[in-house]
């Protein structure tokens, strides 16, 4: 949830596949009326490493256990979100799936507080394309 006022600190994964496709969360801006993807994680809590808290998000919401995890940096966003200004500080990390049943399924749904969300794979060159929107933008240049 967005607090006003608020800079959120995140950890989030990037996972790709042999397919060229990279496992995201699926979202929908209600004020805008339109669907956005970004990369799996979540919230880094008050004494805990973005790593930890990584691999926490991901266990928290879909039961899936990280490897290979590799710190790859640090974005700035400051966005909208369902009319209201948002400014996230995210640490960006690559890794890989443990269970490998993660790479056969085609999406997961799972809940996040009260809102049930969608993990899917998606192909990396719809967003190149302009076809989904990836957020924040500044995303594409880690895939």
């Amino acid at each position: 949830m967005l607090k006003e006022g608020e800079i959120r600190v995140l950890a989030l994964g990037i996972i790709c596949d042999s397919r060229d496709r990279v496992f995201l969360s699926q979202g929908f801006d209600p004020d805008k009326k339109e669907n956005f993807y970004r990369a799996m994680g979540g919230g880094v809590e008050f004494g805990e490493t973005s790593e930890a808290a990584l691999k926490r998000e991901f266990y928290e919401e879909i039961q899936a256990e990280l490897t290979n995890i590799k710190y790859l940096g640090c974005l700035e966003s400051i966005f909208t979100f369902n009319g209201k200004q948002g400014h996230e500080i995210l640490f960006i990390y690559e890794c890989d799936f443990v269970d490998h049943k993660f790479y056969q399924l085609e999406s997961i749904n799972f809940n996040e507080k009260k809102r049930q969300k969608t993990a899917l794979w998606v192909e990396i060159k719809k967003f190149k394309l302009g076809e989904l929107k990836l957020v924040p933008e500044e995303f594409l240049t880690f895939l």
